[in-house]
């Protein structure tokens, strides 16, 4: 009696975890069991796999048939398991040839007439079989998203047969080969927005650095407008940083075709979002809102207007780049490093500050409306700008100004100096002490801590934007100029009303 093998992946967080599909058919009863922490999932793979089988001409042998999931005590989801357990059954039955099928790693859903169905995290699961020198099989529509991994060969099928044939010399699988760059579809210009020139000036100050951003204003100010343009504006992700996003969109099964993702991803979640949704969770903790949005943009549009549960769950990943989601069956750690761009109204009927539109409660409606958002959330919130309507005579009247090009040249020569200076890293994310200031900004810039109250996170976020202004301007010391923009910046962030 021997035990056939098969190598797969569970996921926790992004990582894929090795699974060891083991198949043992023994004399007894006849019986098809799967043991080793399988969810329901996992556990219909049995008819799945006997269904595939049959429509390939092939039948479980009348004995007992054990399927074990090593380690037992690592809980196993989603039916991505069906196909290694099909190969280690044919490996079991030598259909297959058994050493020759242990060398691979296999991902993908079985339907019934045989054909392998894609699913979610086969580039995380392409890079561990690399790492451990195996071949992966999966789909062949995922072919190419598993070319992504490097030196590893793979074996993409569109149904079980082919795959037996290959392993049989009877047919051979071309490899595949990666399927290029997801497309990033159509890209709003900055060259469109008239007027707004504070708003846009701190557009680009955030976009430089990699702030967080609270726009202010009534209805139909521009404060969507202006956020959907961001994404025109930022550079386009490293190859190690394409890697790491688009691992993540595969855990979710969110990289169509298998493209890579080369733009920062911007993420809009309705402002109905549960905190699951925004942070990560759920019945099989699935990648948040947060995490989707790594490297790239989460634009909350009305941002008051979320469950307070959902907007306080931000707090932790803005500061620590990562969000961890606890169940009773483990932790799991999604990476979280993304850019908050927010807007809201200034009060509930959104026109506080206009004498002829303005409610009975003014001034006391635009407190409460704000005080929906906790006190430690807008202390991480880098820049705050008022935004205010463009008369019809101006928007009719003014120039173009400034396309997104011009800008984001400006954005990604910053960008090359802090990365110089900071190890990689954006203003946002580094230390002040790695920023240079000349006496006169450093006596400002605690004078104004002292004077508004700053806590100790809102004063490095003042030297932060205050170094990103110094290098929009090409200046290598911080002076009190970029202090003083900062500050009006910062100011605003904590006036109520």
């Amino acid at each position: 009696m021997t035990i056939a093998r098969v190598q797969s992946f569970a996921f926790s967080g992004i990582d894929a975890v090795p699974v060891e599909v083991q198949v043992q058919i023994s004399s007894g009863l006849p019986a098809f069991l799967i043991v080793g922490l399988a969810d329901k999932a996992v556990g219909e793979a049995r008819e799945r796999v006997r269904a595939a089988l049959t429509a390939m001409g092939l039948a479980l042998p009348p004995k007992r048939v054990l399927i074990n999931l090593a380690p037992a005590d690592l809980q196993k989801e989603g039916s991505h398991f069906d196909l290694a357990i099909a190969l280690a059954v044919l490996a079991a039955m030598d259909v297959l040839p058994r050493d020759e099928v242990a060398g691979y790693a296999a991902l993908g859903e079985l339907s019934l007439d045989g054909g392998v169905n894609p699913v979610a995290g086969v580039l995380p699961a392409a890079i561990g079989a690399s790492a451990r020198n195996l071949g992966l099989i999966c789909a062949q529509s995922q072919g190419g998203e598993a070319a992504w991994a490097g030196r590893i060969e793979v074996l993409a099928t569109p149904d079980l047969l082919s795959l037996v044939n290959h392993f049989k010399g009877i047919q051979v699988l071309s490899p595949p080969v990666p399927p290029g760059i997801a497309e990033t579809g159509r890209v709003l210009d900055l060259i469109d927005v008239k007027g707004m020139e504070t708003a846009k000036r701190a557009l680009e100050i955030a976009a430089a650095g990699g702030h967080s951003m609270l726009l202010i204003g009534p209805p139909g100010a521009g404060k969507s407008m202006l956020a959907a343009r961001l994404p025109g504006l930022l550079p386009d992700l490293s190859a190690s940083e394409a890697l790491e996003v688009s691992t993540i969109h595969s855990i979710a099964g969110l990289l169509p075709g298998g493209r890579l993702v080369k733009r920062p991803p911007f993420r809009e979640p309705h402002h109905s979002a549960s905190q699951a949704a925004i942070v990560g969770g759920g019945p099989r903790a699935k990648p948040g809102e947060v995490s989707l949005a790594h490297r790239g943009v989460l634009f909350l549009d009305e941002m008051p207007e979320l469950p307070r549960q959902s907007l306080e769950a931000l707090r932790a990943p803005i500061e620590t780049g990562r969000t961890t989601v606890a169940r009773a069956a483990g932790h799991f750690t999604y990476p979280a490093r993304f850019q908050l761009i927010a807007a809201m109204n200034p009060c509930r009927c959104g026109y506080l500050g206009d004498p002829t539109r303005e409610c009975r409660r003014a001034p006391r409606c635009g407190e409460e409306y704000l005080g929906k958002i906790s006190g430690p959330m807008l202390d991480r919130i880098d820049l705050a700008v008022q935004v205010t309507s463009v008369p019809a005579s101006e928007i009719a009247r003014s120039p173009a100004g400034e396309a997104s090009c011009t800008v984001a040249g400006r954005i990604a020569c910053s960008r090359i100096r802090q990365h110089a200076r900071q190890d990689g890293l954006c203003n946002a994310e580094a230390s002040p002490d790695q920023f240079p200031m000349d006496d006169a900004a450093r006596s400002l810039s605690e004078q104004a801590a002292d004077r508004l109250q700053l806590s100790a996170r809102g004063f490095t976020r003042l030297l932060r934007v205050s170094r990103t202004i110094a290098d929009l301007e090409d200046v290598d010391t911080v002076q009190r100029p970029h202090v003083a923009e900062a500050l009006g910046y910062r100011h605003r962030a904590v006036v109520r009303g």
